[in-house]
């Protein structure tokens, strides 16, 4: 079949979970309740933080970008996906995929470095405790954050831009809710091996690395615990962790279900629904995650929905 420019593509076609119209009011129903409480959760999060001069520390800091991040991801996908159902219309123009395959990249790319900056605040608290406040300064926390926008707005840029030389063929549908970068890319007619060579060094780095990182960072956590004398001091000492280690938990174990489903079945549903479960998700159950488990943060809802102060106990983070 013969390939023609990008230039002359009006648009691909986004045939979602399903194309059952029975099916499509619940879809819609459960797409949007997932996405406000992602945005809900979230926001009450980033309003918690700011709100509480307690909570202006490191680890809140990064809590706040993480949720910040996640609300990015979910408004990047879903509201699309609420548009095509509401209109009956599967189109996307191509600067809309390109455009919405960009975002997903830099704030996927974003939570998956915040989680590696958390984890090394972590390793800072428990392992260094006495220089905690010398090494994470604020200056060193926002330095840190810019630096994982910067490099993944850098990968995300240079995957889209390796698009663009792209040229695609008549079938220009995608087999998913958005425009992931792989699906994008199995639709151009010319020749794919450097984008795919890209792909592949691209998620060894920003799989590898923070997930690296993490690893060590905990390595390091575990070995610092087990030096602790008292049975009640490690169970402290690991409790600060406990919320981190479910996100991270949450994070990467379905990215890693996603990654499975793809390698071992051809099943185009099963992927969309692991991709759903991997872009969604966590999103949505990171609030809670953070909230349920941490005392501060709950001291910090509850002013803010009552206006009393609360006393604020040792963090559970």
């Amino acid at each position: 079949m013969e390939g023609r420019n990008q230039t002359a593509i009006p648009k691909f076609l986004l045939l979602g979970l399903t194309d059952d119209p029975a099916l499509q009011p619940l879809i819609f129903s459960f797409f949007l309740s997932l996405y406000l409480v992602t945005i809900l959760g979230n926001l009450l999060i980033i309003l918690a933080v700011s709100s509480d001069a307690h909570l202006h520390t490191p680890m809140y800091f990064f809590l706040s970008n993480l949720s910040f991040t996640d609300i990015c991801i979910s408004t990047t996908t879903i509201p699309k996906v609420l548009a095509n159902m509401q209109a009956q219309d599967e189109n996307i123009t191509y600067t809309g995929c390109l455009s919405q395959m960009c975002f997903v990249l830099i704030f996927g790319g974003l939570e998956n470095c915040l989680l590696a900056v958390m984890a090394y605040d972590r390793y800072v608290a428990i392992c260094h405790p006495l220089r905690y406040t010398v090494i994470m300064k604020p200056h060193l926390c926002v330095l840190l954050v810019l630096l994982c926008l910067l490099v993944t707005t850098v990968n995300a840029l240079l995957h889209t831009l390796m698009v663009l030389r792209l040229s695609f063929c008549k079938d220009l549908e995608i087999p998913h809710f958005f425009c992931e970068l792989t699906q994008v890319i199995t639709l151009a007619c010319s020749d794919t091996l450097i984008n795919n060579l890209l792909v592949f060094w691209g998620t060894s780095l920003f799989a590898g690395i923070p997930l690296s990182g993490i690893i060590f960072s905990y390595a390091q956590i575990v070995s610092s615990i087990l030096r602790i004398p008292s049975v009640s001091g490690r169970y402290k000492a690991f409790s600060t962790c406990g919320s981190h280690l479910s996100v991270v938990s949450l994070f990467y174990g379905t990215g890693f279900g996603v990654y499975m489903s793809s390698a071992v079945t051809d099943s185009s549903i099963k992927n969309v629904v692991a991709s759903m479960m991997y872009m969604v998700v966590p999103q949505m159950l990171n609030p809670f995650i953070y909230s349920l488990r941490n005392r501060e943060m709950k001291g910090a809802l509850g002013h803010l929905f009552t206006g009393n102060k609360k006393v604020h106990s040792s963090s559970s983070l």
